[in-house]
């Protein structure tokens, strides 16, 4: 039997539903910290639902996206919607490369996540400008390269309370 090469030959518990719910809510936290106006802030909001997207699409859908995008237009008085089409489309791009993906190493998981970052980033920037003309300056294109950067750390993060413990007993089939 093939095995996908981004598991690393280890068979997963399945995922806990409150570790995954509490993953997305602690990092809707940290995007609601006052940090600053720094536009290169990657979105660790984005960067947890396209794992979860990827790695549990039946769980964390499209509409958690559009809910945890509505609720950060409310917190950061954007435009309505314009953090909500991102987090959908971003999620949508996600779903629908999931098998895909799951077949590379992480390396090459991020290079692949790469573009789906720069166009959610795109689609809210487009937004912006149509609704306020305020750029908030080159240093934003960097914050989709700064979450390709992170996936390989959040997806051992996330992935951590899954990985089976190493299995002495030659009787066991699993």
């Amino acid at each position: 039997m093939m095995m996908a090469r981004g598991t690393d030959d280890q068979l997963l518990l399945p995922v806990n539903p409150l570790f995954l719910w509490a993953t997305l809510i602690a990092a809707l936290v940290f995007n609601m910290l006052p940090l600053g106006r720094i536009a290169a802030l990657p979105d660790v909001l984005a960067l947890v639902l396209v794992f979860w997207n990827v790695h549990q699409p039946r769980r964390v859908g499209i509409g958690a996206a559009f809910f945890f995008g509505l609720l950060m237009d409310v917190h950061q008085g954007a435009v309505l919607g314009q953090h909500a089409e991102a987090y959908t489309l971003l999620s949508f791009l996600a779903i629908t490369v999931h098998r895909r993906l799951l077949w590379f190493g992480l390396a090459e998981q991020a290079l692949q996540l790469l573009p789906l970052f720069i166009v959610a980033h795109a689609v809210s920037l487009v937004v912006r400008l149509l609704s306020s003309g305020s750029f908030p300056g080159w240093t934003m294109m960097l914050a989709p390269l700064f979450e390709a950067m992170l996936w390989p750390v959040v997806s051992f993060l996330l992935l951590a309370p899954q990985r089976r413990a190493p299995d002495r007993d030659d009787q066991r089939p699993l």
